[in-house]
């Protein structure tokens, strides 16, 4: 994407697609090529990726790959029909996902999502991201496979009983973390540099990601 999304007014045109993507509980073999499960957030080594070089010269092994980590608490946050991301490692605050389509959301209730439309997803090409539940409740990831020819029907979204955490690996395609219901809370532990490269669903293949979560 050219410019960076604005993440708490997406402004997303209205009628979008929904793409069903499936919903599988994480296991260390599901989980493999796009990261871990975690016991112990205080053991999970963070990859960081070395800055690549921008010819045929190498970049110094001892260099590039320094700015090392940063961390805070990744809120999830449902209001209403409403998902909100607030992410205080890096200052984001985002809308990351509907439980109906945008144009029909109301935030005025306190009813549980029966479903998770997604507009938005984005990968680190600087490091891995450590997410680790504080609450022990259960939530959902949608996670592909690294590559810029991504498509929707390539994600797939786990689901964690919220007893462990998930590391994701370098370049694998995320959106935070998603509570079912309410207010959930997690460890984050990410690449200081915090390179962002997104996909906006909506405005590249007009449609939304679907999950079911009830």
């Amino acid at each position: 994407m050219a410019t960076p999304p604005n993440y708490l007014n997406p402004d997303l045109p209205p009628g979008l697609n929904t793409v069903a993507i499936p919903v599988v509980d994480a296991s260390d073999e599901n989980l493999r090529g796009y990261g871990r499960l975690v016991d112990d957030p205080n053991q999970c080594q963070v990859e960081i990726v070395r800055w690549p070089a921008a010819g045929w010269r190498t970049v110094d092994t001892d260099t590039g790959d320094e700015a090392g980590t940063t961390e805070g608490v990744f809120v999830s946050e449902w209001r209403g029909d409403v998902l909100h991301g607030r992410n205080a490692a890096v200052g984001g605050h985002y809308i990351l996902a509907y439980a109906t389509l945008p144009e029909d959301a109301d935030t005025r209730h306190q009813r549980k999502p029966a479903r998770m439309l997604l507009w938005h997803a984005n990968y680190h090409p600087d490091g891995g991201q450590l997410f680790f539940p504080l609450e022990k409740k259960p939530f959902l990831v949608p996670l592909a496979l690294p590559g810029d020819d991504v498509r929707p029907e390539q994600f797939v979204c786990f689901r964690f009983d919220g007893q462990r955490g998930l590391y994701i690996h370098p370049n694998v395609w995320h959106e935070g973390v998603f509570g079912l219901q309410g207010t959930l809370r997690f460890f984050d532990k990410q690449g200081a540099v915090h390179a962002r490269i997104s996909v906006d669903f909506a405005r590249e293949f007009g449609c939304l990601l679907s999950v079911q979560i009830a």
